[in-house]
């Protein structure tokens, strides 16, 4: 096990190198500067002299290696967008809400899901799976922006139930956490009945009720930890996902979270923001990724890292 991290550790060093070099040259191969848009038209002479004291003059191989030098000791510059901060404390700001409405609806469509899905495993072929299956596979291929859309829709404009947009008061948290919370209902609840399904037809369940215990400790003490494995692999990268923010849901509903940075980042070139913001969401994922096979060691101790079978 111990190897096994070391391995992955190296791997998730060697996978963050390579991002930031794509993205570096992938940022500055996008034609124009921060100082090219029609939002801050600046004549020549300034340009040159901001681009000189940015180091943005510079051949890229140098820039690279002075920022990535800050990145080692966790400083990420300044936003070209916002001057007077730092992008770390622009990205702690932002991060309050982005955390709080992903969080919410992993934590909310999880638990939905999974019982979604035991639902359609333990009454397979009825009503109920074909409502769990027609459900989840709706929620996996319409897009996020069109759930918020009808949600927005319906709720606030048909109904006047809830504001349709904006950031503050818990009101406007709901619509938004639902539309967050779609895709985990509809991801766990796929998991979960074709999981469940799989571990319901092995041999050892047959055994447990023939001799004699209760479909009910059958199902919660030995399939559903037996089915477990796949959901873990699901609910940390997802959580990281919604937690980093949904360009799309905070788009819509005009939520001040980490999602609206990516965008506008991208539209005016700032690039200390937008290799913070990927270099983070990179490590987020490369350590979900790392904590849900350790776990997958936890959940089953016969699952050994690197053994082939027998």
């Amino acid at each position: 096990m111990v190897l096994f991290i070391l391995r992955r550790l190296l791997s998730i060093a060697f996978t963050f190198f390579v991002v930031s070099v794509i993205v570096f040259l992938m940022m500055h191969a996008v034609p124009g500067g921060p100082f090219d848009g029609y939002d801050m038209p600046v004549s020549k002479a300034v340009r040159d002299t901001l681009m000189a004291k940015l180091g943005l003059d510079q051949p890229l191989w140098v820039q690279y290696i002075n920022y990535m030098k800050g990145v080692l000791v966790f400083d990420f510059g300044f936003p070209y967008q916002a001057p007077g901060e730092t992008v770390i404390s622009l990205l702690a700001d932002a991060w309050p809400p982005s955390l709080l409405l992903g969080g919410l609806g992993v934590l909310i469509g999880a638990p939905l899901g999974i019982l979604l899905g035991m639902a359609a495993a333990l009454r397979r072929n009825t009503w109920i799976d074909y409502f769990a299956s027609t459900l989840a596979t709706l929620g996996l291929t319409i897009p996020v922006f069109v759930i918020s859309m009808l949600l927005i829709l319906v709720f606030a404009v048909w109904l006047n139930w809830l504001p349709a947009s904006g950031w503050g008061k818990p009101e406007r948290w709901i619509l938004p956490i639902v539309a967050y919370a779609a895709i985990p209902i509809a991801t766990y609840a796929r998991y979960t009945r074709s999981a469940m399904l799989d571990t319901l037809n092995r041999p050892f369940v047959t055994a447990l009720r023939a001799k004699g215990l209760s479909e009910r400790r059958i199902i919660f003490q030995h399939v559903l930890r037996n089915s477990a494995i796949p959901m873990v692999a699901v609910f940390l990268p997802m959580f990281i996902g919604t937690a980093t923010g949904s360009i799309f849901v905070e788009a819509m509903f005009r939520v001040p979270g980490l999602g609206s940075y990516f965008v506008s980042s991208i539209e005016n070139r700032d690039y200390p923001l937008e290799m913070a913001l990927v270099l983070m969401v990179t490590l987020m994922f490369c350590f979900a990724y790392l904590i849900s096979d350790i776990c997958y060691a936890w959940l089953n101790p016969r699952i050994r890292f690197g053994e082939q079978p027998k």
